[in-house]
């Protein structure tokens, strides 16, 4: 029982100790959120054509419908 309660204390811990999640020094935490939902919608757009991609919903090719910065 000690240690399923060590166990989770740890796992606890190292969840908080991923460090950079809310403001760095570079980025503030609004500056941070933008740039994670960004790189978010462009993962999924992605994912999105390679799901098109696979079911052959639209015709090959190397481009992306979408409005990609």
């Amino acid at each position: 029982m000690k240690s399923l309660a060590l166990l989770v204390v740890l796992v606890g811990l190292m969840s908080m100790a991923g460090g950079c999640l809310f403001a760095t020094p570079a980025y503030s935490a609004e500056e941070r959120t933008r740039l994670i939902d960004r790189t978010t919608g462009y993962n999924w757009a992605q994912a999105q054509d390679d799901w098109d991609s696979l079911w052959l919903l639209r015709p090959p090719s190397n481009m992306t419908i979408w409005n990609v910065r």
